[in-house]
C-alpha cells in the first residue's frame, strides 16, 4: 500500500490575506523522512504550538491565530497525514508522530514552548511533556480522549469514536476509488439512549453532485464546497486526510509509544484540561472525548493540573473562539 499526498505540492504556501497581513507565513519543515507544513506568526511572546485534532489541519485554529498572536509567537501545525504534509500509509503511531513533533521543536521553535493541542493534538502535547521535557514549559489539554483511546476501552466500551474512525475507513478509505460525500452515508449521530439522528441519504447525494463538478473543473485543488464554512473545512480537511491515519487505531497500530496514567505521572510542567460537552448511552459508550471520572483520576496523578469545564462542541477553539483565547491566555500568566 503506496500513495502520496496529492497537495503536499502545496506546502509553504499562504494564501489567506488577513493572516499574511498579520504577519504570519506559511513554511515546510523536512524532517528527512516526512516534510511538515506549518503558519507561524510575529514574535509577540513566548512560543505557542497548536496541534489540531485527527482529520483537522492548521486551518481549523484560523479563528484564534491572529487574536493569540499578540500575546505568542504562534506555530500551527500540519501533522503527517494530514493537510499539506506529507502522508506515509503503514507508518502511523503516538511514537512516529511524536518524533515528528520532537524533531520540529528542537529544530524549528528551538527553545521552550507552550504547546496545546485538541483531541489526539492533546495526546500528542502529553507525549512531548514526557519525552522532551527540557521543551515543554506547559501543555493544554483541549479536550484530549484522555485514558478513553487506550485499548480494550476505545473498541470495546467506549466504541462511539472508535465505531465512527471504522466507518471513514469503511466508506472513504480506498484512496483510488472514493466518493469523500459517502463519509456522511449512514452516519449515526445519538440524541439519547432511544433515539439515533441519522444523516439522510439526499444529502449525501446532494454533495457528491457538489465534489464531483468541483473535482473536475479544479482536479488539482483539495475540495471546498459546502456550507456552513464548518462543514466546508471539514470535507476540504477530509480530502487532504490519509485514512490508514484513522485505519491505524482500528486495527491497533497506533497505540504504540504512550500510556496515559504512566504519562501523566511523569509530566512536571503545568497542564491545563480543557474538557468540552459529554454524555454517556447505553449502546453507544462514551460520547466526548472524556468523562468526570477520567478528569478526577488525572488530577490524582498530576495534581498541577488546572481543569477547565466549557459547554461546547469537540473543537473548542473553533466553536468558542473568545473563550479558549481567554484560557489560553490564563495560562500563560500562570506559568
Amino acid at each position: 500500500m503506496f500513495y502520496k499526498n496529492p497537495y503536499e505540492y502545496l506546502s509553504g504556501k499562504l494564501e489567506n490575506k488577513k493572516l499574511i497581513n498579520a504577519g504570519f507565513s506559511e513554511k515546510t519543515y523536512d524532517t528527512g523522512t516526512v516534510k511538515l507544513n506549518y503558519v507561524i506568526g510575529p514574535k509577540n511572546g513566548p512560543s505557542l504550538l497548536l496541534i489540531p485534532a485527527q482529520i483537522g489541519m492548521w486551518e481549523s485554529y484560523k479563528k484564534v491565530l491572529i487574536p493569540l498572536s499578540k500575546i505568542f509567537q504562534v506555530y500551527s501545525i500540519d501533522i503527517r497525514g494530514h493537510g499539506k504534509s506529507t502522508w506515509t500509509p503503514g507508518y502511523y503511531s503516538w511514537k512516529i508522530v511524536g518524533e515528528d513533533l520532537k524533531m520540529f521543536i528542537k529544530n524549528v521553535i528551538k527553545e521552550k514552548v507552550i504547546i496545546s493541542g485538541n483531541s489526539s493534538g492533546g495526546i500528542l502535547a502529553l507525549w512531548c511533556a514526557v519525552n522532551i521535557p527540557e521543551y515543554v514549559s506547559g501543555i493544554v489539554l483541549e479536550d484530549a480522549p484522555i485514558f478513553s483511546t487506550e485499548m480494550p476501552r476505545f473498541k470495546e466500551q467506549d466504541k462511539f469514536v472508535y465505531n465512527g474512525l471504522k466507518h471513514l475507513v469503511d466508506k472513504i478509505g480506498n484512496i483510488e476509488d472514493r466518493d469523500l460525500a459517502d463519509y456522511f452515508r449512514d452516519m449515526e449521530i445519538p440524541a439519547s439512549d432511544k433515539r439515533i439522528k441519522k444523516i439522510p441519504n439526499w444529502f449525501a447525494n446532494c454533495l457528491s453532485k457538489k465534489i464531483k463538478k468541483f473535482q473536475k473543473k479544479y482536479p488539482d485543488k483539495p475540495i471546498s464546497v459546502g456550507f456552513p464554512n464548518s462543514l466546508r473545512l471539514l470535507i476540504k480537511s477530509l480530502s487532504m486526510f490519509d485514512p490508514d491515519f484513522a485505519r491505524a487505531f482500528v486495527d491497533g497500530r497506533f497505540y504504540d509509544g504512550i500510556n496515559h496514567e504512566e504519562a501523566f505521572k511523569k509530566t512536571k510542567c503545568p497542564i491545563m484540561l480543557i474538557h468540552a460537552d459529554w454524555k454517556r448511552y447505553e449502546n453507544f459508550g462514551l460520547v466526548g472525548a472524556f468523562d468526570e471520572d477520567d478528569a478526577k483520576h488525572a488530577i490524582s496523578l498530576a495534581p498541577q493540573i488546572i481543569y477547565k469545564k466549557v459547554s461546547a462542541n469537540h473543537v473548542i477553539h473553533a466553536f468558542k473562539p473568545k473563550k479558549f483565547i481567554e484560557l489560553l491566555t490564563e495560562f500563560k500568566e500562570s506559568i
